[in-house]
C-alpha cells in the first residue's frame, strides 16, 4: 500500500532539513477546572540521523511528547510536521499509514506476543502490510540476525532471556526498515549487563542503518549513548544539549 498524496515520501526529505519539527505543540486534557496541559508550547527539531534522549521527571511531557511524535497522540494546537508535512492536518488512517511506513517502536514491556515464536513475532509489521509470507520470512530473518539472534528464529520468549527478548521487539521495530526508531525505556526491564547491549545496538543500528533513534529514557547513563539529550520539565523544553555540552539548534 502506497502512501498518500498528503502523507510524507521515503527518500523525500533534504538531509539538511530537519526530519521532525514541533512548532509551539500543545497538548491539553479535559476541560474546564479539570484541565491539565501537558505541554505548553514546545517547539523541537531533529534531523535525520540523529539519536535523542529525551528525558525528564515524572509529569513533565516527555511520554506525551513521545505519543504524538509517533502518530499515537495529536496535539491540541501547534504544527507536527514529518519530512515537511503537517501530521496534525492528516486524518486517522493517514497517521495510520505514516506510523506504519516511517516509524518503529520500542517498549519498555517487549510486547511480545507469548505463544508465537521470535521469527513470528517480527513477521507481524509485515503481516499487516500484507506482504507474502516468503518475503516475511527472509525479512524477519534477516532483522533476527542483525541485532544478533541468529539461530533463534523458532524459539518462544518464554525460551528467551530479558535481553533477547528486546533484541526480539528490536527487530521487530526494523524489519519495516523505518526512518525513525521510538523507545520508549527501552532498557527499563533489563539488569545492567543486558542495557549496556541493547544500547550498543541502538547505537549501531543509528550509526551503520543511520536510522533516527529518539529514546525516553530517566536513566543518565543510558542517555549518555545518545548524542543529545532533551529535557522536559512543566511541558516545556528545559534544555536541549549534545553530549559534548554544546546546545543544540
Amino acid at each position: 500500500m502506497s502512501a498518500p498524496a498528503s502523507c510524507p515520501q521515503n527518500g523525500a526529505a533534504n538531509a539538511a532539513a530537519p526530519l521532525i519539527e514541533f512548532k509551539d505543540i500543545t497538548k491539553t486534557y479535559g476541560q474546564g477546572q479539570a484541565a491539565f496541559q501537558a505541554l505548553c508550547g514546545v517547539d523541537m527539531n531533529v534531523h535525520p540521523g540523529e539519536f535523542v534522549a529525551i528525558m525528564g521527571p515524572s509529569g513533565s511531557g516527555k511520554s506525551t511528547a513521545m505519543n504524538i511524535l509517533g502518530c499515537l497522540d495529536s496535539p491540541s494546537a501547534g504544527a507536527y510536521l514529518f519530512q515537511g508535512v503537517h501530521v496534525e492536518n492528516l486524518g486517522r488512517n493517514q497517521r495510520a499509514l505514516l506510523r506504519r511506513s516511517f516509524l518503529g517502536f520500542v517498549f519498555q514491556g517487549f510486547n511480545l506476543l507469548a505463544r508465537t515464536s521470535a521469527q513470528e513475532n517480527v513477521e507481524l509489521p509485515l503481516l499487516y502490510r500484507g506482504e507474502p509470507p516468503e518475503t516475511r520470512h527472509q525479512a524477519a530473518r534477516e532483522a533476527l540476525a542483525l541485532v544478533g539472534l541468529h539461530g533463534w528464529e523458532h524459539h518462544t520468549p518464554a525460551e528467551l532471556s530479558g535481553g533477547q527478548q528486546q533484541r526480539v521487539a528490536i527487530a521487530r521495530a526494523i524489519v519495516t526498515h523505518p526512518l525513525v526508531l521510538l523507545a520508549d525505556e527501552p532498557t527499563g526491564n533489563l539488569d545492567s549487563k543486558r542495557s549496556h547491549e541493547i544500547m550498543e545496538l541502538l547505537v549501531r543500528l543509528n550509526q551503520e542503518r543511520r536510522i533516527t533513534v529518539l529514546m525516553v529514557t530517566h536513566e543518565a547513563e543510558m542517555a549518555a549513548y545518545a548524542r543529545r539529550a532533551v529535557h522536559f520539565v512543566d511541558g516545556l523544553v528545559d534544555s536541549d544539549f549534545g553530549q559534548e555540552g554544546k546546545t543544540c539548534s
